[in-house]
């Protein structure tokens, strides 16, 4: 007759491939696109939002400074124009009236240049040359920002996808506790009260893995929005690739120090604004001192009348009115004694006053060349311009007493040198607590990952040794389930353990401004 402990063994045997049909932990999706770290900074540096925004200042901050030196070097120059309509009539300017019989059609040009020179200008150059590499901190600062959020949230994701690798392992160790408690209760080694325990266990495991699952595909998704751009796919089928080793740490911290006062884009950023607030000073101390200011402007117009025929008319009349004057003069020279003016053709008479006015032989118009001039004359819009003459000043100012409001600029352009002076000093400190306090979580983080480890052994022999107890009928399934939720503590705390490591020398990068592995 068998004996019930080989019946016992037979039945584990036989029931464990049965069970483990009946309730699978899921698979992991085949993933169908793979991100490597170094993949996801390069796409992060190019779509950033944040990133990009701060990018966009340096384009502002060179043109800044061409424009300083421009002040400097080079004068500015206004080309303007202008057409307009005067309609009849009388108008006042002056006190004087004016009138308009025809309306008029008016254009002009005008160019005028300027230069400027004082002690604000001559030190533009210089702040400005301070603002764009302070600028250009920024945006170093920038990236190493984006790239620890980047690096932070990869390892964060590599962390969610390992702990939901730790949730699956539950789930197939509390599938064989389910499948070896349903055995020992077939052959009576075991009530149905440890069925039950092992099939909550196996559900609570179930949950907790779809948790895990949850987690690992938002962090997958954070990523994606820290990158600055949509997932290539759906974010189970998108395996991150890189695999980091944990090695002991090589750095000194009497290395890192220097390293990091030297090349942290925050601290390198203030001190740039620093020598930006000195400029500053200097541009209003020189407002004591004289400016100079030159402009030159040439300039011309047009006036066209639209009714050229009154402009003939009026020729008429100052033609008429000179021909009647010739008569007159005609005839007090034939009242002279002597018939004539002595020694003149003609005795100073004119023959024909008509003609010598511009009118024709009866008087009434004028001769078609006069006309013709006349009306080609008024036909200058818009660009036959009347030049004006040029104009050229020179003027050397020296302000003498403006309510004090130099001394106050003086002084606020101090205040703020000194509060820039005490910022970087500031960040100095942080910095230096920064790089210790980072080091120090470093060493605490490497140091950890042994004790886990040793956790983790510890763990998994106790789960063996009380899987053993149980299959021999000692112990009970109380035991199982303490080791199991132990070990998976366990597992997770290593898991935890390792990524703290990683997100400390990430941390580490950050305040020292440059990778370090």
């Amino acid at each position: 007759m068998i004996s019930r402990p080989w019946v016992f063994l037979a039945l584990v045997g036989t029931g464990l491939p049965l069970a483990a049909q009946q309730a699978q932990p899921p698979a992991r999706p085949t993933p169908t696109v793979s991100v490597s770290l170094a993949e996801a900074l390069e796409q992060a540096q190019r779509n950033s939002p944040a990133y990009r925004q701060v990018l966009n200042n340096a384009g502002a901050a060179r043109w800044s400074v061409r424009s300083a030196y421009s002040n400097v070097l080079l004068p500015s120059l206004d080309v303007g124009g202008s057409m307009g309509y005067t309609g009849s009539g009388s108008a006042t300017f002056g006190g004087s009236l004016f009138n308009q019989s025809s309306p008029s059609l008016t254009s002009g040009y005008g160019l005028q240049l300027s230069w400027q020179l004082s002690g604000t200008t001559l030190a533009a150059p210089g702040q400005q040359r301070a603002e764009q590499h302070a600028i250009s901190e920024d945006i170093s600062g920038a990236y190493t920002g984006l790239r620890y959020d980047v690096t932070f949230q990869y390892l964060t994701a590599l962390q969610a996808s390992a702990q939901t690798d730790v949730a699956r392992q539950q789930v197939a160790r509390n599938q064989d506790f389910l499948s070896l408690a349903q055995a020992r209760y077939q052959v009576g080694q075991a009530t149905i009260l440890d069925v039950r325990q092992a099939q909550v266990q196996k559900g609570q495991a179930d949950v907790a893995l779809l948790r895990a699952q949850q987690a690992e595909n938002e962090a997958k998704l954070e990523l994606f929005r820290r990158m600055g751009i949509r997932p290539p796919a759906s974010v189970e089928l998108v395996a991150l690739t890189d695999s980091l080793q944990v090695t002991e740490p090589a750095w000194q911290l009497d290395q890192l120090l220097p390293a990091a006062l030297e090349q942290n884009p925050a601290l390198r950023a203030l001190k740039a604004r620093e020598s930006s607030a000195r400029w500053s000073v200097r541009a209003q101390r020189s407002r004591f001192l004289p400016s100079l200011r030159f402009s030159a402007g040439w300039n011309g117009f047009t006036q066209q009348f639209t009714n050229s025929q009154l402009l003939i008319n009026q020729a008429v009349a100052r033609a008429q009115g000179t021909a009647e004057n010739c008569q007159f003069q005609n005839d007090l020279i034939h009242a002279l004694p002597q018939g004539g003016i002595p020694n003149r053709p003609n005795g100073g008479i004119v023959s024909d006053c008509n003609d010598y006015a511009g009118l024709d032989a009866t008087g009434q118009s004028l001769q078609e060349s006069i006309r013709g001039a006349i009306v080609k004359q008024n036909e200058v819009f818009p660009f036959h311009f009347t030049g004006q003459p040029f104009q050229a000043t020179l003027q050397v100012s020296l302000p003498i007493f403006d309510n004090w409001s130099r001394n106050l600029a003086v002084a606020q352009a101090q205040a703020n040198r000194e509060d820039a002076s005490e910022s970087v000093r500031a960040r100095d400190l942080q910095v230096r607590m920064d790089v210790e306090s980072r080091y120090l979580a470093l060493q605490t983080s490497w140091r950890a990952i042994a004790v886990q480890q040793a956790n983790r052994e510890a763990a998994r022999d106790q789960l063996r040794l009380a899987q053993d107890r149980y299959r021999l009928g000692s112990g009970s399934a109380l035991e199982i389930s303490d080791a199991q939720n132990a070990v998976q503590r366990a597992e997770g705390d290593y898991v935890n353990a390792q990524y703290d490591y990683h997100k400390a020398i990430a941390a580490l990068e950050l305040v020292v401004g440059r990778p370090l592995r």
